[in-house]
């Protein structure tokens, strides 16, 4: 079975859509996917992954089936200065580096920052999502792998959002979630790629071998974009700090 996760493609969150900058990506998006032999495809019910959707979709001749569970992750946590609600995917290196738990796949929901809002819950929910999509195309999550129910080569398309695909990649390969949002970034209408290895009978795991890829973009002549990227160096004040 292969899996692909995308992202949307470049935002404009003010209207939930996409830039037209990001309405020339999905269309090399669509070039790009149109050519797969797709099974299935899922999305997001946010309007800017919708909009990445459609065009794949009208080029296969398919419908999306809609999944609260892919939305951008939605688990908060409060701010111990401010007290405000922020996001549990923005942390400064020095801190979340210098938290052992942060790197285990079990203990990093036990730091005490990460209990102060409802990340457990809203993680767990998107885990139990994709588990049963793995389900519905035949593999049953059995301690930290599958169990092959019924192997296929089936193409699923799911998109969605860069800090939802990280809790995704988190459950499915048994990594802390921190580590994948603070040590990757998947750019607006990237692809990544899991690939089920079998070598035991019945029994199935998640390989990537391939992680926010933009390789359209490069064959369309379209700059990556910026979004989810932090300054490159702290003297450049026009980037993201």
């Amino acid at each position: 079975m292969r899996l692909l996760i995308i992202r949307h493609g470049d935002p404009d969150y003010s209207i939930d859509s996409l830039t037209e900058k990001g309405k020339r990506e999905v269309q090399l998006l669509k070039e790009r996917l149109s050519k797969l032999d797709v099974k299935a495809v899922y999305c997001s019910p946010l309007g800017r992954a919708r909009d990445t959707a459609q065009p794949t979709l009208k080029a296969l001749g398919k419908t999306a089936e809609i999944c609260g569970w892919l939305e951008e992750f939605s688990g908060y946590i409060t701010d111990p200065d401010t007290g405000e609600r922020r996001i549990p995917w923005d942390l400064l290196p020095y801190f979340w580096t210098n938290e052992p738990r942060f790197f285990d796949k079990d203990k990093w929901i036990d730091v005490p920052l990460m209990q102060t809002g409802d990340v457990k819950e809203k993680y767990r929910a998107v885990c139990d999502g994709i588990d049963g999509l793995l389900k519905k195309h035949g593999y049953v999550r059995e301690n930290n792998m599958y169990r092959a129910e019924r192997e296929n080569r089936d193409t699923v398309l799911l998109f969605c959002h860069f800090g939802v695909e990280c809790v995704i990649l988190s459950h499915i390969l048994n990594i802390s979630p921190v580590l994948l949002w603070h040590g990757f970034v998947a750019l607006p209408s990237s692809v990544t790629t899991l690939i089920t290895e079998e070598r035991e009978q019945g029994r199935a795991y998640f390989r990537c071998n391939g992680f926010g890829d933009i390789s359209h973009l490069y064959a369309g002549n379209e700059p990556a974009s910026f979004q989810a990227r932090f300054c490159e160096n702290f003297s450049e004040t026009e980037e993201r700090h």
